[in-house]
Order: C-alpha cells, then structure tokens, then sequence
C-alpha cells in the first residue's frame, strides 16, 4: 500500500532511469500545453467563440502520468471532465480539442454533438463520454471484463483478441465517489479482480462541496481499502516525479491480472470549476493562495530546474513553442465547417443496419409442436449463442448455479420465469452467469461490453425494478451513438419481464411503462404478445445493431392462447410492423402485450351486435408502425387504443394525438383509450381487476366508439 509519505518530491525515478530527462521534458511540455489550452478556451468563451469550457488545470500531473503510463489503442480509458493532459498523453492533439471546442464537423470525438472536455476517440480507445458523474465507472468494468472475454472465449479469430494485458483507465473527480454507481462498480472490479486502474483525483471540492462533507474522514481511499484484491495507492499528484512513479506501479499492478488499482490522488483546482461557477464564493482567499502554491506546472519546473534537467531558457522556449501550436490549432479550428442541420437527426440509430427494412421478414417453420412463450424465448436464446460466440448473457438469478460444481446434482434456476434454464450448462459459465442485485450494474456493464464488440443479452428481473438503470439506459447506453457521431456503439437486448394480471404481483410486480422508454432515442422497445412472435423479435433484437428492450409479459409466458410452432433459428421480424389479428371494417383497436387478447375476445363479443373490429397488434413501440395505423383509421373511420399502462401519458396518448394530428378528416368519432386506472397494482385480486384494463372496458369502448 502506497501513501503520500513514500513518494516525496524528492524520490526521482530518473535516478532509477524509468523517468530520463527526457521523459520528463516530454511530461513537462504535455502539462503546460494542457493549461494553456484551458487558458485559450476561457479566451474564446469569453469572446463567445466557444460556448462551454471545464478545465484540468491543477490535475496536470497525475494526468499526464497516468497518460504515459498506458499503451495508446491497446488499452482503453474512460476519462472524465478533467482529463485533458491524459488525452494529450495518448496522442490527442490540441487541434482536436479546439475542434471539440468550436462545435466543429470534424470535431473527432463528437462532430459538434457533445460540449468540451467530453473526451472521446476511437483511435487511442476513449470512449466517448457524458455528463452524469460517475457513470462511467460501471461501462469501465464492462469494458475490462470484454478484455477477458474475447481474450478466453472460444471460436474467436485470432485477429479480434486483445491484447491478453490490456488494461481499462477510469476516473473520477472525489466527489463523483459518492455516486452509488462507483461502489456498484468497486464491487465487482473486485470481485471479478479485473484489470482495472481508477484514478481519484482528489481536488477537494464538489463545485463547491468541500470533501468532508462528502466523504466520511475525507479519505475515500481510507474507506475502500479493505476491498479484497483492490490495491491502494496514493500520492501527491500535483508532484510530477511522484505521480509518474506511481501510475507506473498502478499500472503494472492491473496488468498483472492480480486486481484493480486504486490511485487515490490529492490534486489542486486552482480555476472555478467551470465558467459557470465562482470559487471565490466559498474559497477564502488563504485557501486559494495555498493552492497556487501547490500548482503542479510550478512545481514541475521547479523540480527540472533544481535538479539540472532543463535551463530557464529551455524552459520559456518549449513554453514559446506551445504558445505557436496552441495558436496555430486555433486559426485552424475557429475556421473549421460547422455541422450541416441536416445531419442533426443522424445516428440516433444504426446507419447501416435498417431493422424495419423487409429482408427482417422470414417465414417461420410449421411443423411441430405449440409451444409457450417462455420455451420460444428459451429456444431463441440458445440457437443465437449457438451461432455467436460474442453473445453473453447475465443478470440476477439467470445462470443455472453460481457455483458450478452444482450443475452435477442441481437440475438449475435459470431466472425466476425459467426463462434462460439450461443456458448455463450448455454454454458455460464464461457465457451465462449472474450478476450482483444492482440493475444499473447489469446495464453499465452490459453497455462496457458491447461498445467492445460482445453482444450483452441481459435481463432485468422485473421491470418494476429496471429504475435504478435508467441513468445508465436514457444517458448512456441510448445516447452513446449519437454522442460520439457514430464512432462508438453499444448494441444491446435488455430482456425484462414486464405487466401484471398475476393475481398477487402488487404495486412492485405489476407495473408497466413502455411509453417512458418510447421517450428515449436511441433504443428499441419490443413488446410480443405470442410465442412466434417472441422468436423472431427477439432474433432481430439480437442480430440488430442497436440497444433494445425486451419486455416479455408475464402473464403472457405459459398462457395456452398464444402457444405456437418454434419458428426455426432464422426466423425474423421486422421491427416498426404491427399485425392484424383480425380484419374488421367497422373500427378499429390498437393495442400491444396482455391486451391483445383481451381485444381479440372484445371484438368477438361485439360481433354479436353486428361490430366489425379490427384489432392490430404493434409488437413494437419504439418504432412504432404508423403506416398501418394509418390505414386503419382510413378504413374504419373509428380507433380504440388499449393498453396496460396508466391512463396518464400512456402511449395511447401518443397514438391519439398523432391520428387527430394526421388523420383528422377521416376520423368519424373522436379516439377512445382504455388503460389501467391512474394508480399503482393493488395486491387484492379485486382490485387489480378493477385497476387493470379486462375485456369488459374494451368492449364498452367499442360500443361507445360505434354509436357516434
């Protein structure tokens, strides 16, 4: 275990010929190019030529180090605000940052679409990255565990391997290590002892939260250092010789497959957090003066001089010389094309890979036997890992046995549905396996591992609880895409079990909420109500190249209405094409899930009045099959939307508002919903009955509908 104390200003790692002077130099030039970038974009903020600006000064240091610590494009990093001098380290240049700045089209980690300072490029392995705090460190743990993966997992080229010492760069700011994502991801770094380094870099503030307000002692890497096979170090990282020698030694600590590396570095933030804020507020000015005393550029200089490794001569020329490329980069960027307007809606989704296009359209085989959904869900799985070893499927409870000597005398779970029984014992447990009770964890690392090339297939237990992942799902996974412009990907199948009518699930096993994820660009949602249908959804979900949600009904599982042939292992379905479960001239019923049926049973009552219902499946919602709707109110004149989620901004609020907006003139009533009431499930069968939608309130619905 490393402490401050063990690595004084006057350690030197030249006399141990690990840092020459040339290195040093380097390191020195790298540091105050990444100041004096941060001082040209508070310029051009301040002339309103950029439009956002965060800096690194005071982390130089540490940066830089832990830069020149890794291998550019072997190892990957997921770098946070601050990490500017890092970037430059590996192989950023000041041009692409100033790119970044001015919201350029050429801009390479973002072509204009995220703000400064949110690090990304493909070629040195950043991987692009957002605003929320700490969310990163979940993805880094998918990430250092893919290393693993394509390094072990069989029928893999050669060619797609990694380098089998790889290791995943993660860093946050002290206050970021309050965010119950960072501890999720300490547990399995551990746990998993992946190769893994996080870099704390310690400036004491939160904006403007000191760090004993956030931290009890103040001393995060006091209280993760019992984490079993986590290695501590700690450092001033504002000592440049200090910080090279340990980012060093961290690095080989997790290269060496022994477990993560913890560099818990005390840095200075001698600017305001951003532009936007004022530390002279709740600095005092002694407070300030003992950080500029503390400034790693002053300090490193200081060092080079003192020990005879650079002239002050020197020194103000390399100085120049940053000064000229500094200016040079930004003449180029300020007169850098911006991005067209009409490429504002692109790489939302895929650009290459259209999953509403008719090649998804198969016909499924007939022979056979019926069968549940959960067996055709099972049965899909197997034949897609089967034919793709990249595919990985984990969750709670979904492997078999957790210790695999069971498997000899446990016949297995297979999640709480049996859903993915006999996963495990078939394609082992470097394939299937479960994951800790921490659903952001599922989807962090799910996200981590296919921005690498794996294909996640991974499952929320109940949707009921998929909330603690929606920071994960609506600003990470949904907006990887369209934040990097297209250079990083997560393609991805979230499967949950979703709905109620269970007689006994309650407010918190009966909830749907589909329309709230139909509001997140940039993934899927796919609904089945039938078996078939399940298959070959569910095979486009996984052969598709963006993120999607599953939602497989509960009730819906093993229900004998909606058995049907395995449809084979090729069988597909478009995405954005809804079914017509029955033809009708009279109206019309849109509905999706547990209300199919409900509908289809209403429809065949209102025939007896002499009701021609049609009744449409969507089986997607996101996209959703507008055209058939669209046809259908043409043709029928009258729509009923039925669905199991709460009246209140359900999606038949959006279905109904886009048939008034687009199909007003042939609209012979106006559009009718029926949903659950307004209220959480109850637990007493009596009341989900009276909560939830039943084929009575579809019918009353038609009726209504057809006496306009």
């Amino acid at each position: 275990m490393k402490t401050v104390a063990e690595h004084p200003v006057s350690s030197t790692l030249a006399a141990s010929g690990v840092a020459s002077r040339e290195v040093l130099l380097r390191a020195y030039r790298l540091m105050a190019l990444s100041r004096r970038l941060d001082d040209k974009e508070i310029q051009l903020k301040n002339q309103s030529q950029i439009f956002f600006q965060i800096s690194g000064a005071g982390h130089e240091a540490i940066l830089v180090a832990a830069g020149l610590a890794l291998r550019p494009g072997i190892d990957w990093a997921y770098p946070y605000y601050r990490d500017r001098a890092f970037c430059l380290a590996l192989g950023v240049t000041p041009l692409d940052m100033l790119l970044q700045g001015v919201g350029a089209k050429d801009d390479p980690s973002s072509g204009g679409r995220q703000m400064p300072s949110h690090w990304g490029h493909t070629r040195w392995n950043i991987v692009s990255g957002s605003s929320p705090t700490g969310t990163q460190c979940l993805q880094a743990i998918g990430c250092a565990e893919a290393t693993r993966l394509l390094t072990e997992l069989p029928r893999l080229p050669d060619a797609e391997r990694p380098a089998p010492d790889a290791v995943t760069y993660v860093s946050v700011g002290e206050g970021t290590t309050s965010e119950g994502e960072f501890w999720e991801s300490l547990n399995t770094a551990s746990n998993g002892r992946l190769p893994l380094v996080y870099l704390i870099e310690d400036n004491g503030y939160a904006i403007s939260v000191p760090v004993e307000v956030q931290t009890p002692g103040g001393d995060i890497s006091r209280l993760v250092e019992t984490f079993p096979h986590l290695k501590i170090f700690r450092v001033d990282g504002t000592d440049l010789v200090a910080s090279l020698d340990v980012m060093q030694e961290a690095v080989a600590y997790a290269r060496s497959g022994e477990g993560p590396a913890f560099v818990h570095a005390k840095v200075v933030r001698p600017y305001s957090h951003s532009l936007s804020d004022d530390e002279r507020l709740y600095k005092t000015a002694d407070e300030r003066a003992r950080e500029a005393a503390r400034d790693p550029i002053k300090r490193a200089a200081d060092y080079l001089l003192a020990e005879g490794l650079a002239t002050r001569e020197e020194l103000d020329t390399l100085h120049a010389e940053v000064e000229r490329e500094v200016n040079v980069a930004t003449d180029i960027a300020l007169a850098a094309e911006k991005p067209a307007r009409d490429t504002a809606a692109l790489y939302v989704y895929s650009p290459d890979v259209d999953v509403t296009a008719d090649t998804w359209r198969a016909e499924p085989l007939v022979e056979g036997k019926p069968d549940t959904m959960v067996s055709a869900i099972n049965r899909t799985l197997r034949d897609e890992m089967a034919a793709n070893p990249r595919i990985v499927v984990f969750g709670e409870d979904v492997a078999d046995v957790s210790r695999e000597r069971a498997l000899a005398e446990c016949s297995g779970k297979g999640g709480v549905f049996k859903v993915t029984h006999g996963l495990q014992r078939e394609f082992g447990g470097q394939r299937v396996f479960n994951s800790p009770l921490a659903e952001a964890n599922i989807v962090g690392r799910a996200t981590g591992m296919a921005t690498r090339g794996l294909k996640p297939v991974v499952e929320i237990q109940f949707f009921d609880y998929i909330w603690p992942a929606f920071m994960q799902i609506r600003d990470e996974l949904t907006m990887l895409r369209y934040r990097s412009n297209n250079t990083f990907t997560a393609p991805l199948v979230i499967r949950t079990p979703i709905g109620g009518y269970l007689r006994g699930g309650a407010p918190y096993h009966s909830q749907s909420g589909e329309s709230i994820f139909a509001h997140c660009p940039g993934i899927h949602v796919v609904f089945p109500s039938n078996a078939v249908d399940a298959a070959g959804l569910l095979r486009t979900a996984i052969r598709c190249d963006d993120p999607v949600l599953f939602l497989e009904h509960k009730h819906l599982y093993r229900q004998t209405y909606n058995k049907g042939i395995y449809p084979g292992p090729d069988y597909t379905i478009p995405f954005g094409r809804a079914a017509v479960r029955r033809e009708g001239t009279d109206l019309t019923v849109v509905t999706w899930g547990a209300l199919v049926q409900r509908s289809l049973l209403a429809a065949q009552q209102a025939e007896k009045d002499g009701l021609s219902v049609r009744v449409i499946d969507l089986r997607t919602i996101a996209p959703c099959d507008w055209d058939t709707i669209g046809t259908a109110v043409r043709e029928t004149n009258r729509i009923v939307v039925a669905h199991e989620d709460t009246l209140t901004a359900g999606f038949g609020a959006e279905i109904s508002a886009y048939v008034a907006e687009h199909f007003f003139d042939h609209l012979d009533a106006p559009v009718l919903r029926v949903a659950a009431m307004d209220t959480p499930v109850a637990y007493c069968p009596d009341l989900e009955e009276e909560i939830l939608p039943q084929s009575s309130d579809v019918l009353a619905a038609i009726r209504k509908l057809a006496s306009y």
